[in-house]
């Protein structure tokens, strides 16, 4: 392999890197901004204070973590990517139509409990899809999913 061969693979490498790395924060950033629509849509809906307690805590650690992408995407020139209509629409849809039928808190952690579930189940598919993402990307997914996964699991005492 030839010198200009050769730093012409280290170039595709390091764009591939790059790309990976954005793609990977666009879409924990949409995934923060999803999570806390969501909770913003059940919580003057929650009965028990240390549900809402639990949810706002939550709410403030994927805030708090959505500020962290928007420096890390800012550091890349990159624009924050919101989540889609569809997903957001159905989302309130299902929220509207389950609570109208059982409005209580066991139904609200069951919404929640899916919703998690979804949100870690495409973290870890964008994780293994952008395999050339950097440490500090590939560490704030790691560190979505582990808040995904803390309320998903406090919030089996509410099913």
């Amino acid at each position: 392999m030839g010198n200009a061969e050769s730093m012409e693979n280290t170039q595709n490498t390091q764009n591939t890197g790059e790309r990976d790395t954005i793609r990977l924060l666009r879409e924990c950033d949409a995934g923060s901004k999803m999570a806390v629509s969501s909770i913003d849509e059940v919580m003057d809906k929650i009965s028990d204070p240390a549900m809402k307690k639990l949810l706002k805590e939550s709410k403030d650690h994927h805030s708090k973590l959505g500020n962290e992408l928007h420096e890390l995407l800012n550091r890349h020139e990159s624009e924050e990517k919101d989540p889609s209509l569809m997903a957001k629409g159905m989302s309130r849809i299902m929220t509207n139509v389950k609570i109208s039928m059982d409005n209580c808190d066991a139904t609200i952690a069951d919404l929640m409990t899916d919703g998690c579930n979804m949100g870690i189940k495409s973290l870890y598919r964008y994780l293994n899809q952008y395999k050339a993402a950097d440490k500090s990307a590939r560490d704030i997914c790691k560190r979505l999913i582990s808040i995904e996964e803390a309320l998903c699991k406090k919030l089996t005492d509410y099913l």
